[in-house]
């Protein structure tokens, strides 16, 4: 039980992280390479504390790292971040899929009783 909770957590930290576009944009500008905050922050009219928060929520989620380089903190995607999340898509995918080929044979079996 303990693990499913943890993976539920995850998840909502995951999909609570991707709900903001300003985030989401952040992800995009450092699926090209890392980028320090301040090359982050450039794009958008918010203060530094703003970003930092955006930047926290993305930590927290796991989708991206910061390190330390001397005076400025440099941030990287996490290619790994969004497997949680990747992994519960593609069960919810299987299983809606799944459905819609029962049904589908199902209304074939009633066309073709239909017929007789």
């Amino acid at each position: 039980m303990n693990q499913m909770v943890n993976s539920e957590d995850i998840l909502d930290r995951t999909f609570s992280a991707l709900s903001d576009r300003t985030r989401r944009a952040i992800l995009r500008r450092l699926t090209a390479g890392e980028a320090t905050v301040g090359e982050l922050a450039e794009p958008f009219d918010m203060s530094m504390p703003a970003i930092t928060k955006h930047l926290n929520v993305l930590e927290s989620a796991g989708l991206i790292q910061r390190q330390r380089d001397g005076r400025m903190k440099r941030c990287t995607v996490r290619p790994d971040g969004l497997k949680p999340a990747e992994d519960w898509l593609d069960a919810q995918a299987t299983f809606w899929n799944d459905s819609l080929d029962r049904l589908e044979t199902f209304l074939k079996s009633e066309k073709a009783g239909s017929d007789a």
